[in-house]
């Protein structure tokens, strides 16, 4: 066996390791990922809709990075229509 086949074979261990501890639990990864994302989503555009962000300071300058993905967070809070009057995206 040559030095690449040794790598190789290596390589295609370690990914089928990582499939097999990973694969169980990528549901789980996703939906706290996705919770964490409601949870910054939700202190960001407290301030906009006139609620007191105690954090006010350091998520104003994050706004421009959460416009995009403001619409799949309201659809997903089940609000049909955006609820802020300045952000329109549907």
């Amino acid at each position: 066996m040559t030095k690449k086949e040794k790598e190789s074979l290596l390589k295609r261990i370690e990914k089928g390791l990582h499939e097999y501890y990973v694969a169980p639990y990528r549901r789980s990864f996703a939906r706290a990922q996705r919770d964490e994302d409601d949870l910054f989503m939700l202190l960001v555009f407290a301030e906009s809709m006139g609620v007191p962000n105690p954090a006010a300071y350091y998520t104003l300058e994050l706004l421009p990075l959460v416009y995009d993905r403001f619409h799949e967070w309201h659809k997903r809070m089940g609000m049909e229509r955006s609820p802020l009057d300045h952000i329109g995206c549907c």
